[in-house]
């Protein structure tokens, strides 16, 4: 006899699901192919998320014991071309052991009500292209954006550009 599936219950993180997300991140990098390029510790999310400017914001998914089996972390990004911000969710993960409950959509759900409640008209994310969950995404309505390819500039490349920089004009005190 198999137990019940237990729906579980979407919240903003507190402090003390910090551990168990930084937990969760790495077990997404290992999914995803790439553990050794994981290096987020609980100081430094705890620090992003709850620090005196925070721009990082996360929910978690808890099961019956208040213990996190899922998270959402998401930023806001801003289209210039609607003239309104919206959110971009930077992870999503559920355990495997809680996959099928409903974390996941519920996750994507509490973020949609909050667009629909800011005024926000988006909602994006990226995913690796061999993922499985493009099913899950598609069954939800969401849809691949093929026509726009991600660029990104790291290590060298970014320090060699950011050399070109012209420093910013000082202002002399008045």
């Amino acid at each position: 006899m198999t137990s019940p599936v237990t729906v579980p219950t979407i919240r903003p993180v507190r402090p003390e699901d910090v551990p168990a997300v930084v937990a969760m991140v790495h077990e997404l990098a290992a999914y995803e192919r790439a553990p050794e390029q994981c290096h987020l510790t609980a100081e430094q999310l705890d620090a992003a998320l709850f620090g005196p400017e925070p721009a990082l914001f996360g929910h978690v998914a808890v099961d019956a014991a208040d213990e996190p089996v899922g998270f959402a972390l998401w930023f806001l990004n801003f289209s210039t071309w609607a003239g309104v911000h919206g959110i971009y969710l930077e992870d999503l993960y559920v355990r495997p052991d809680a996959r099928g409950t409903g974390a996941g959509r519920l996750l994507l759900a509490a973020l949609a009500a909050i667009c629909v409640e800011r005024g926000y008209q988006r909602l994006e994310w990226w995913m690796i292209n061999w993922n499985p969950a493009a099913r899950f995404y598609a069954a939800i309505g969401a849809t691949p954006m093929d026509e726009w390819t991600p660029y990104r500039l790291a290590g060298a490349a970014l320090g060699d550009l950011a050399a070109r920089a012209t420093p910013a004009p000082t202002r002399s005190a008045d």
